[in-house]
């Protein structure tokens, strides 16, 4: 069986992969649009935006994704429970402790972010805190840890930055297409068609760049917090009750929704067309991650 550590080369690697595509997709586009109009200083616009944006993506993802959340930090006299719990579970693991957060709201919900375990971040809604009883949120905190050993939280958090920029850049430079200056008039129409597609296409590839985070590593983390508690029913009690949680997140976004260690949407947003593209989820289904925690013998 893997173990906490298993995935940390394998998710460095594609942590790196991801900013190379990122990096590639938007100096493509860069040169598209500059040669349509004519201005070469796009093309360099691009080139330093997608350096900056990969830097940034790198030493300040976590930040991004606090502030998006509305998390706050706590210190050791607040919520001491939850602290002692974060505490002795990084000590078990062999981590550094985490920075733990906050996030005011009543769906029950936890995620962890974070560059490396020396800049880890854990976060757990109020919500969460209100309905788990001690062992349930140490299986919740254990998964989340998990993630930080793993250095899930890594790519994760760099595919939040990098796949809304990848969106938010097509956009861009398709409205210079076709607002913008320069001589484009003799250019032919089918590179404007193409940059059209490529719009309409640029939310399904960042959607895709999301998705290469793999729903296995939500089964890992779960195992790897089984072992860490030795005790699996804690995981699995908790993800039964935060499953039955049918509002969303107030802050719900599709750009973190897969930091969560469950859906942030809640069942609300499972309208029949997604139920059909469940194949595209962020997060397996609850019930399967229960029984494979229930059938675990530790």
């Amino acid at each position: 069986m893997a173990t906490l550590y298993t995935q940390q080369g394998k998710n460095i690697r594609k942590t790196w992969f991801l900013m190379t595509m990122f990096l590639v997709i938007v100096i493509a586009i860069g040169y598209g649009v500059s040669w349509y109009l004519g201005d070469p200083i796009i093309m360099y616009v691009a080139i330093v935006f997608a350096l900056v944006m990969n830097v940034g993506s790198y030493w300040f993802s976590d930040k991004v994704v606090v502030a998006m959340t509305g998390a706050k930090p706590i210190e050791r006299g607040e919520h001491r429970e939850l602290w002692n719990l974060v505490e002795n579970l990084s000590i078990t693991a062999g981590l550094p402790m985490p920075k733990v957060y906050i996030v005011e709201d009543s769906a029950p919900n936890a995620f962890a972010t974070g560059r490396d375990p020396e800049h880890a971040v854990v976060a757990v809604t109020t919500g969460l805190l209100g309905i788990l009883d001690r062992t349930e949120l140490e299986g919740v905190l254990a998964h989340e840890l998990s993630h930080v050993g793993n250095r899930d939280m890594l790519v994760s958090t760099v595919a939040v930055v990098l796949a809304g920029f990848v969106a938010i850049v097509a956009d861009m430079l398709m409205r210079s297409m076709m607002f913008g200056g320069g001589d484009s008039r003799d250019k032919s129409p089918i590179f404007l068609v193409l940059g059209i597609v490529g719009i309409i296409l640029a939310p399904i590839a960042a959607q895709l760049i999301q998705l290469s985070i793999s729903r296995k590593r939500e089964y890992l983390a779960d195992a790897s917090g089984a072992l860490l508690t030795r005790y699996p029913e804690g995981l699995a009690s908790a993800l039964e009750k935060i499953s039955t949680y049918s509002r969303p997140m107030k802050r719900a976004n599709n750009a973190t929704a897969h930091l969560f260690i469950a859906d942030p949407f809640g069942n609300d947003k499972k309208s029949i067309g997604q139920k059909v593209s469940n194949l595209f989820q962020t997060h397996p289904p609850a019930g399967d991650r229960i029984k494979i925690l229930r059938g675990m013998d530790i």
